[in-house]
């Protein structure tokens, strides 16, 4: 399956920058253009696995619960 490169930005918007078959490829990409990136609003820049874009998409997009805090 492969690993997809996407620039996520404001209100859930999601462009496809790049797709690998390996993940050291797709993460040496991604750091490659978090560094390039400007300060202020740029997208943040997300690696997502998926069986294709659709899944990728969809993953990135559900709504996360946030890990344990503190101690429990």
């Amino acid at each position: 399956m492969p690993y997809y490169v996407f620039a996520v930005k404001g209100f859930g918007q999601l462009d496809k920058l790049a797709e690998f078959d390996v993940f050291r490829e797709a993460s040496a990409h991604a750091k490659t253009l978090r560094q390039a990136q400007p300060g202020g609003n740029a997208p943040r820049i997300k690696v997502m696995f998926g069986v294709n874009q659709i899944e990728a998409e969809d993953q990135l997009l559900q709504p996360r619960e946030a890990g344990p805090s503190g101690d429990d």
